[in-house]
């Protein structure tokens, strides 16, 4: 696969899994949205809904939309070293990009809205109860259900299929079902990152765009969805080798 299709196919699959994601906690959470309030169920349904449009449009690369799955299928060897870069640089624009879009459809409602932290919630992760190595753990946890469950899902597959490594691979609608049970099942203690592109892209977004009142981006935390989703990734592949079976 060409490095020029890796990178426009997840930069354009990545903007659109954020402009969708960030847009669900737009609608819920900011002020005078017509979804205001409509709390965490409907965030992660929105949540799966945008990985369905996301891996859909970036079928041309494989759909990994996030440096974990990435890193995950570098320690299977479906993918370069080279290749992996790319990946993970395209998911940082497309996550910047899309999560500035998300802002420009909900402008008026980010100018009315008084809360900094709501405004920095549409855009990054923030835990319920801040405990650093907590977290941690908790996206660790949780990014090495999805890496498992995709490598788990392309091992029961056709092993013939030229379809390119990753989500893509697997479907759209079964990948939105597992990020929809994770956000259900594991998503409560940090709002589930799952994805170092998807918080920190969209957190540096936040940090740059000119959003009225926005406050702080919240450095201080912004290392947890980075290193605990990365650290999930690497054990859900390594794990994949020995407790999963390949067909032959």
């Amino acid at each position: 696969m060409e490095l020029a299709t890796i990178f426009g196919s997840e930069v354009v699959g990545t903007a659109m899994l954020m402009l969708l994601g960030c847009g669900v906690v737009a609608n819920v959470a900011l002020a005078r949205s017509k979804g205001h309030g409509g709390g965490f169920p409907l965030v992660v349904f929105g949540w799966g809904l945008a990985v369905f449009c996301g891996v859909t449009v970036s079928y041309a690369s494989g759909a990994h939309l996030n440096p974990a799955v990435t890193v995950g299928l570098l320690v299977t060897g479906d993918v370069s070293s080279a290749q992996a870069l790319v990946y993970c640089a395209a998911q940082m624009l497309g996550a910047f990009l899309g999560s500035s879009m998300s802002w420009l459809v909900y402008k008026k409602h980010f100018d009315a809205e008084l809360d900094p932290a709501t405004k920095r919630a549409v855009f990054c992760t923030a835990p319920a109860i801040r405990s650093h190595g907590w977290n941690v753990v908790t996206e660790v946890i949780g990014t090495f259900v999805l890496v498992f469950v995709v490598i788990g899902f392309g091992r029961g597959g056709d092993p013939a299929s030229a379809v390119p490594a990753g989500l893509a691979a697997l479907g759209a609608v079964p990948v939105a079902l597992l990020v929809m049970g994770i956000g259900a099942s594991l998503g409560g203690p940090t709002g589930y990152a799952i994805n170092p592109a998807r918080d920190l892209g969209a957190r540096i977004a936040h940090a740059v765009l000119p959003i009225r009142g926005k406050g702080s981006s919240d450095w201080g935390y912004a290392w947890v969805p980075v290193v605990g989703p990365l650290l999930g990734g690497v054990l859900g592949a390594l794990a994949s080798g020995p407790l999963l079976p390949l067909l032959p």
